[in-house]
């Protein structure tokens, strides 16, 4: 069982440490995890793609790569098609209908690719990656080559994530303590945040308010800020004991938001209370690196870990409907 929660579906990837993982946007029994040998130091990536079932989770499809594979998103045009992102500075294009190497390998960064994320906007074909080479660059995945190099960050970018409410804008998280705002007609940032004095790891945006975002950093803190109003956090919250590596908002919550840490938990919070901490889950054994929500299932979550585990629950804070908070 979860903590508290629903059952708890779990497989172990023997030799294969997990760094990001993403339910399918058209399936709610499909999940994709992009893992790396060696804790990713050394060694190659493997992405798995696993499907729901009465007993637990099974792999459908892997697919290995020559280095490390750091994070991984799905397409929005075709139930197909991921995106994953490597230690080599590259990006690969695969295919789950075609069970050999990657369709389409984009190269153009120099240094590790961390973050790979797809447009979400209706019929847009868009891709962002950020990478330790402190740029972020926009694909359209039918094109061999990026569209445009978005530079300004004096540091590793850890996090690009796509608004989902404003077409062609998307933020970025970096090792240089700021959260950054784009606009993909203009290569210069149009909002500099300076949301922590520590590296910031993750960033994400609120899925019911296009000015709302929530960043991760190694200060064992998330911060809310508002687009609007930039000079303090909207809300703070304090708990983990090591850095946060993976902040997301919940599809089907507007003020609930979780996060996944180096100290091995994984935390769910409701930034409008006084006692924000919902719960804390405590399943895993080594640095909890990936989490997304479903949009499917409401309270459904599923994370990865370097224990070599990836596990799907509904943790007991979210197992039953919170009050709505909009009339």
């Amino acid at each position: 069982m979860a903590a508290g929660g629903g059952v708890t579906r779990a497989i172990r990837l023997p030799g294969r440490h997990g760094y990001a993982v993403e339910f399918s946007p058209y399936s709610q029994s499909r999940l994709a995890c992009a893992t790396s040998q060696n804790y990713g130091i050394s060694g190659c990536g493997t992405l798995v793609v696993l499907e729901k079932n009465e007993t637990g989770l099974a792999v459908i499809r892997s697919f290995d790569w020559s280095d490390a594979l750091f994070d991984v998103t799905w397409s929005e045009v075709s139930d197909n098609i991921l995106v994953t992102s490597s230690g080599d500075g590259s990006l690969q294009l695969w295919d789950t209908s075609t069970p050999q190497g990657p369709v389409q390998v984009y190269k153009e960064h120099t240094q590790e690719v961390y973050s790979v994320d797809w447009s979400q906007t209706r019929g847009e074909q868009l891709l962002v990656s950020g990478s330790w080479d402190h740029t972020a660059k926009l694909w359209d995945p039918s094109i061999g080559k990026s569209l445009c190099t978005f530079t300004g960050h004096e540091n590793i970018i850890y996090s690009t994530v796509w608004s989902p409410h404003i077409p062609g804008c998307f933020a970025s998280a970096s090792g240089d303590q700021t959260l950054r705002i784009w606009d993909v007609k203009s290569p210069v940032s149009k909002i500099v945040i300076p949301a922590h004095q520590a590296e910031i790891l993750s960033c994400d945006w609120c899925k019911y308010d296009q000015n709302l975002l929530v960043t991760g950093a190694i200060d064992c803190s998330l911060k809310g800020w508002d687009l609007r109003a930039i000079r303090q956090p909207v809300f703070d919250l304090q708990g983990h004991t090591y850095a946060i590596r993976r902040v997301k908002f919940s599809p089907f919550h507007a003020s609930v938001v979780a996060s996944c840490s180096y100290d091995f938990t994984v935390r769910f919070w409701d930034f409008s209370k006084p006692s924000s901490l919902l719960e804390t889950v405590e399943h895993h054994t080594e640095f909890a690196c990936g989490l997304d929500f479903s949009i499917h299932t409401p309270g459904q979550v599923a994370d990865c870990a370097w224990d070599e585990t990836v596990k799907i629950y509904t943790p007991s804070c979210l197992s039953v409907p919170l009050p709505k908070p909009f009339p």
